[in-house]
């Protein structure tokens, strides 16, 4: 039922409901609360100490906008014939447009002491129309929902209050009653009355325990019946590496190959020699050597006959990749290519048409080989760099677009810099299996790194341009804005860079580099610097991945709380790639404390197995992979950092199921199958499955 029919509701607070997502009955059901409150029952204002958490009803005195800026702040007085108490509101000066002097407000909040009189600062409000009596208060655990500026959070607990008994008396459960009492789980009609009208933290709870375990058992039975249908009903093109194709791949590589390399290859290796599709992970810190794993994959599809692609998420690491692909291949048969949207529609129209025929043997792209001209002959291998940034959809829609030789699947390689935390692996990559590359290759030098505030910049930059200029050394200057307009009071590339020009870098050669040159022009830019025919690249974070120059061995980024963590790392990893002492330069001055823990974390570790743990504990899952990646995988009421338990047990639990029902295909698993493709069909590519 439309939200609009609920009593009280209507046509026109049916659109603001629209505007947080939800249009139905439904909607409003699954629009959970975000914490909860004790509402207490009213007191009058002279009876309220300090240090209390109280509701208090009185009249809107003085009102005042204070302040400025982000530290802007509303102020209203609120006044019955006891006393008077102070309200504080940060960051909302539209409440001088809903507050005005002479309405009667109850509010809830802290006390604290301010000057003679009691104060709350951002206490939760409603206006109280007409008289309605104190004594109808009472005690409650009130649950507070993400709301908007023209739809309270208490209304929208009025509203659904109203519906609640009547609507949860309509939920099925898909879930089988001996399977709950097995799980010590409510079924999901009370879960969902407990979870909006509870009595107490336990409630909240046992109802918060049934809604995880559904979201996590949902996504495992999703992976588990993806994995199953990939290895029993798509084929893939048998790849034998062995004897002397292997040696002769290995020639190729201008470097003995490291323990976890050698590892690595040997279980790519065993994935492709099957006529199953390898469905692999390949994860490594910054600099660990993935590329040479990811182009013996390669190799062994243009040994056999076959063809293989290689997508990056962005055209600089494409083009970076091209470039280290065809150096390493230098005087070899193999014939490489690269795709990007900036081809022209002539140099497009040949490569397109030598993918179709088979004359090119390798090609390397950004998301432009997903677009529907793009055909192989026999595309065997398929390898995707920076895994999370392409998200489940596009990965879904990659393999569909390749399997074009007569049904035939590619064997998939995926790949991250970012390493995964294992509670993550489950979930977003539970259909993969997974490849670990720890360690640096032969020659690398750890990266030193240093945390510092803007009072510090001019001896950073002293001592860099000693550097460059003495040791002939190269560097980076990294800016979160390309220019002035897009930066919002931030340095940006074209200010900073002429800055430098002017001042401590005068005379040595810089050039900038960001996502708004032309091709051409950054390809230009970057073979220079290779060159050393450049000095120093101020830049954007077009660099944050796959670029390789040995002799860049310092790096200063600006404003670097602005950046995530996993950021952090993957922008230190463009140095320390040859044999000198690398430096990395964060300056930053975080008011955050999530800001604080990530500039912390970056200077206390060069571990980007420890990295990624941490930016998990400080983000979670959806604030690392977007809404790209997690969006299909989304978890609303589980979280990662504390389910581990209830995450495993949801994997053993589809594993199970799955074996003993293998498309959930039987009438009492109708309804789980339906709730199923309903949540993660799309988004997991398991919407035709069985």
């Amino acid at each position: 039922m439309p939200v609009q029919f609920i009593p009280g509701v209507g046509p026109r607070v049916a659109a603001i409901y629209k505007r947080l997502g939800i249009e139905t009955v439904r909607d409003l059901l699954w629009h959970l609360p975000h914490r909860y409150e004790h509402e207490h029952s009213e007191r009058p204002i002279g009876e309220i100490g300090a240090d209390q958490v109280v509701t208090a009803r009185g009249e809107v005195g003085a009102t005042r906008l204070a302040g400025m800026g982000r530290k802007m702040r509303f102020e209203a007085n609120l006044i019955d014939p006891t006393g008077r108490l102070h309200l504080t509101w940060f960051n909302s000066p539209f409440l001088r447009h809903k507050i005005h002097p002479g309405m009667t407000l109850r509010v809830q909040g802290k006390t604290k002491k301010y000057g003679s009189y009691m104060q709350i600062v951002n206490p939760a409000w409603e206006v109280i129309e007409g008289q309605q009596p104190v004594e109808a208060r009472s005690e409650r655990y009130r649950p507070v929902y993400p709301a908007t500026e023209d739809l309270s959070a208490e209304q929208i607990d009025r509203t659904l209050q109203s519906i609640l008994d009547e609507a949860t008396a309509l939920v099925d459960d898909h879930l089988p009653e001996v399977y709950r009492r097995e799980r010590s789980v409510p079924d999901l009609a009370t879960a969902m009355r407990l979870i909006h009208r509870p009595a107490d933290e336990d409630d909240v709870r046992c109802a918060r325990r049934r809604l995880a375990l559904d979201e996590l058992l949902l996504l495992q039975l999703g992976i588990a019946l993806k994995r199953r249908h990939v290895k029993q009903h798509t084929d893939a093109v048998p790849l034998n590496t062995g004897g002397a194709i292997d040696e002769h791949i290995v020639a190729r590589f201008p470097f003995a190959l490291t323990e976890f390399q050698r590892a690595a290859i040997e279980e790519i290796r065993r994935d492709l020699a099957q006529s199953t599709p390898m469905n692999r992970l390949l994860q490594g810190d910054v600099g660990s050597g993935k590329t040479v794993v990811a182009l013996y994959a390669m190799l062994a599809a243009v040994a056999t006959g076959s063809q293989a692609a290689l997508m990056a998420p962005t055209e600089i690491l494409a083009e970076q990749h091209s470039f280290t692909v065809t150096d390493m291949l230098k005087g070899s048969r193999v014939r490489i290519e690269l795709l990007t949207a900036a081809l022209t529609a002539a140099e497009r129209r040949s490569i397109l048409e030598r993918l179709r025929s088979g004359v090119v043997d390798l090609v390397i792209g950004t998301h432009a080989l997903l677009s529907r001209p793009v055909e192989f002959k026999r595309l065997a291998v398929l390898v995707i760099d920076e895994q999370h940034r392409f998200g489940v959809h596009q990965r879904a829609e990659l393999r569909l677009r390749t399997e074009m030789s007569g049904g035939v699947t590619p064997h998939t390689l995926v790949m991250t810099a970012t390493p995964i935390p294992r509670t993550l692996s489950l979930t977003l990559f539970g259909d993969l299996d997974v490849s670990t590359i720890k360690g640096l290759p032969p020659g690398r030098s750890p990266i030193i790194t240093r945390v510092v505030t803007p009072g510090k910049s001019r001896e950073v930059y002293e001592y860099v341009a000693r550097r460059i200029r003495e040791n002939k050394e190269q560097a980076y200057i990294v800016l979160p804005a390309i220019d002035e307009a897009g930066g919002g009071g931030l340095k940006d590339v074209r200010s900073h860079l002429k800055a430098l020009e002017e001042g401590w870098f005068a005379g040595l050669r810089c050039a900038p580099i960001h996502g708004r040159l032309k091709r051409d022009t950054r390809e230009r830019i970057m073979h220079r610097f290779r060159a050393r025919q450049i000095d120093v690249l101020v830049a954007t974070t077009v660099i944050e991945v796959g670029v390789d120059v040995p002799n860049a061995s310092i790096m200063v980024v600006e404003h670097a709380e602005r950046f995530g963590l996993s950021q952090l790392h993957q922008l230190r990893g463009r140095v320390g790639r040859g044999s000198t002492k690398s430096l990395c330069v964060f300056i930053g001055e975080p008011t955050t404390d999530d800001g604080t823990a990530r500039l912390d974390a970056i200077a206390s570790t060069g571990d980007g197995f420890i990295i990624a743990e941490k930016d998990f504990e400080i983000r979670g899952m959806g604030e690392i992979f977007g809404p790209r990646q997690s969006g299909s995988t989304s978890l609303r009421v589980a979280d990662l950092r504390t389910d581990m338990a209830l995450l495993n047990m949801a994997r053993r639990d589809a594993r199970k199921w799955i074996e003993d029902d293998p498309t959930l295909s039987r009438p009492a698993n109708a309804l789980l199958r339906r709730r199923l493709m309903e949540q993660y069909g799309d988004g997991l590519g398991i919407a035709d499955v069985g």
